[in-house]
C-alpha cells in the first residue's frame, strides 16, 4: 500500500463528479425533434379504402369480373348470331340478348360470397375485426365497395352486350334499338337487379361464414326454390314467388313485364327489401357472434 489515506477518500467523489460531467454532456446534446402527430383514428373512408385494396388485391376478383363480362357478351352474340325470325316466341329482344346474364349473375354471386365468407376461410377476418373493433363498418364497407364495383361492371356488360347482339339481329323480328321505348330502362334494370343479387350473396356469405354453404343457399333458396314453389296451384303462392329475389330481378330486365311478375317499381322495392333484410341479419350475427 503506497497511496495515502486522503487519496482513497477522494476517489468516490472524483468518480461521482465524472458521472455528473458525462450526464451533463448528454443533457446538453442535440434534442430530438418531434415529428408530426400521427392520426390512427378509424374513419369510414379508411375502412372503405382498406376493403377496396383487399378486393382488388385478389386475382379472383379480376378473373370473375372479366368472366362475367365475356360470358354475358359472348353468349349474347352467339344467341343472336344463330337466331332466326320466329324462333323467339314470347321472348323480348332485351331478354334474348341478355340470356348470358343467367351465367353472369352466378359468377357475380360467387364473388359476393367470397368477399365475406372467403375472409372467414382464410382467417383474414380476425385481422379485419381487430383493426376495426366496432365490426359493423367492415360489413358496410364491404357492401359499399362490392356493390359499386358490381353495378359498374354490370352496366358496362349489358350496354356492351345489347348493341353487339343487335348487330346480328338486324333484319329479324328481334331487331331493336336503344331508343325504343323501355329498352334503356330494361338494360338499367338488368344491371341493378344482378348487382343487388350479388349484394344478397355478400350478405349470405357474412351470415353463414362458409363459401360452400352460402353458394348452396343461393342456388337452392334463390334460384331453385321459386321454380319449385311456383308449381303449387295456389294464387297466394304466385304472389309470394313474384316477390322473391330471382323473380324480382327477372321482372326488372323485361320491357313489357310478365304475367306472373311484378311491375318494375314493386320488383325493385321487393329486391331491395330482401337485400336489406339479409344484410341486417348478417350485421346482427356479426355483433353477437364470436369471430
Amino acid at each position: 500500500m503506497t497511496g495515502r489515506p486522503g487519496d482513497l477518500a477522494t476517489q468516490p467523489q472524483q468518480h461521482q463528479s465524472q458521472q455528473q460531467r458525462q450526464s451533463g454532456r448528454q443533457a446538453t446534446g442535440p434534442a430530438a425533434v418531434p415529428g408530426p402527430p400521427v392520426d390512427y383514428r378509424i374513419t369510414w373512408p379508411r375502412v372503405v379504402r382498406s376493403e377496396w385494396a383487399k378486393l382488388w388485391s385478389l386475382r379472383t376478383t379480376w378473373s370473375i369480373l372479366a368472366a362475367t363480362l365475356l360470358v354475358t357478351a359472348g353468349l349474347g352474340a352467339v344467341v343472336a348470331g344463330t337466331y332466326q325470325s320466329g324462333d323467339g316466341d314470347g321472348v323480348e329482344p332485351v331478354e334474348l340478348t341478355l340470356l348470358g346474364t343467367q351465367f353472369g349473375q352466378i359468377l357475380l354471386a360467387v364473388l359476393g360470397v367470397l368477399v365475406t365468407a372467403g375472409e372467414y376461410a382464410s382467417g383474414m377476418i380476425r385481422t379485419s375485426l381487430t383493426a376495426v373493433p366496432r365490426r359493423l363498418p367492415v360489413l358496410w364497407a364491404k357492401a359499399a365497395v362490392f356493390g359499386g364495383v358490381a353495378l359498374a361492371v354490370m352496366f358496362a356488360t349489358v350496354f356492351l352486350t345489347f348493341p353487339l347482339a343487335q348487330v346480328f339481329l338486324s333484319g329479324t323480328d328481334m331487331e331493336a334499338d336503344l331508343g325504343d321505348p323501355g329498352v334503356v330502362r330494361a338494360l338499367c334494370g338488368a344491371a341493378v337487379g344482378i348487382a343487388l343479387l350479388g349484394l344478397l350473396c355478400l350478405g349470405l356469405g357474412a351470415l353463414l361464414r362458409s363459401v360452400p354453404a352460402a353458394i348452396g343457399a343461393y342456388i337452392g333458396a334463390v334460384l331453385v326454390l321459386p321454380e319449385v314453389v311456383g308449381l303449387l296451384p295456389y294464387d297466394v303462392v304466385d304472389d309470394v314467388v313474384a316477390c322473391l329475389p330471382s323473380k324480382a330481378a327477372q321482372a326488372l330486365m323485361l320491357v313489357g313485364g310478365g304475367p306472373d311478375l311484378l311491375a318494375p317499381g314493386p320488383a325493385l322495392l321487393a329486391l331491395c327489401c330482401s337485400v336489406a333484410g339479409t344484410l341486417a341479419l348478417a350485421a346482427l350475427f356479426l355483433r353477437r357472434r364470436d369471430v
